[in-house]
């Protein structure tokens, strides 16, 4: 095929021997199918944000870190420099989150480089060495379903463990390779402690797996594996290996605003006499 323009550089300088052809194209990037040596990859071209139809993407950014304040500046004024700086910003969220999820235990395509808007990363395939499919296009046995839910379930509670959340997960981002589901874009990933919508989008995320996977074993339909795995991690007590039920009862009881009022005033008092102190010392 005609080799794309936003792939050209690459394939000027060695990084991409042929382009073999376009696997699909998405909200935020298309990929294509390439040859780097003896190894067949995927090359994923990010859109500019102009063509990008990635709804209320200010909701993701929201708590990112930028690498230096000259950078967050420019990107808070809306320069050129600022907006392309944003871009690279939104493109290397990606691949810092495939390398710190793989570390963690999560199954993810292996990066190789981004460069100038295009990340090349290991192209996921099922046992006859064919593109991988996406799980909204097989069928599961309920067996199978229960099975991939709990190990779906695991890997989210070990990205939020990793401090992040997905942001997008549904059964159009994981693909079924011989070894069960691989979860791929992650360019919109949030931090989840920084960010406001972190839990409800944590919510959304393992809903839609439920959901899905709920078609075939339908007691994952009433499962609350969202709220039992999110109050684990407010209360610090989450972990890889944490044991789910996919059952959660919401605390009825009150908090008790008085005591709490009482404890502020409390402390206050205390600051206000270690202040006066303070000063009769000096």
């Amino acid at each position: 095929m005609k080799i794309p323009k936003r792939l050209q550089p690459l394939v000027d300088d060695g990084l991409i021997d042929d382009v073999i052809r376009r696997l699909k194209s998405g909200k935020e990037a298309d990929v294509f199918i390439v040859r780097c040596g003896e190894e067949i990859r995927c090359a994923k071209v990010y859109k500019e944000a102009d063509k990008r139809n990635f709804k209320q993407a200010v909701h993701y950014q929201e708590g990112r870190k930028v690498r230096n304040s000259r950078d967050a500046r420019a990107m808070s004024k809306g320069s050129r420099f600022g907006r392309r700086q944003q871009e690279e910003a939104w493109q290397n969220t990606e691949v810092d989150a495939l390398y710190l999820l793989a570390k963690a235990g999560v199954r993810v395509p292996q990066p190789d480089i981004c460069l100038d808007g295009v990340l090349l990363m290991e192209l996921i395939t099922d046992e006859e060495g064919l593109v991988a499919p996406r799980l909204s296009d097989v069928t599961l046995t309920p067996e199978q379903a229960r099975a991939d839910h709990a190990l779906m379930m695991n890997y989210a509670v070990r990205m939020l463990c990793a401090g992040l959340v997905h942001g997008d997960l549904s059964e159009f981002n994981v693909l079924m390779d011989k070894n069960g589901p691989v979860i791929i874009d992650l360019p919109q990933v949030v931090d989840a402690a920084a960010n406001n919508h972190a839990k409800s989008m944590f919510e959304r995320d393992i809903n839609n797996m439920s959901q899905y996977y709920g078609q075939y074993a339908p007691e994952l339909l009433t499962s609350k594996y969202a709220r039992e795995i999110w109050a684990l991690y407010q209360e610090g007590n989450l972990t890889p290996e944490s044991a789910l039920s996919g059952k959660f009862v919401e605390s009825n009881k009150r908090a008790d605003v008085g005591s709490v009022l009482e404890e502020i005033q409390a402390a206050s008092e205390e600051h206000q006499r270690q202040l006066m102190a303070r000063n009769e010392e000096d």
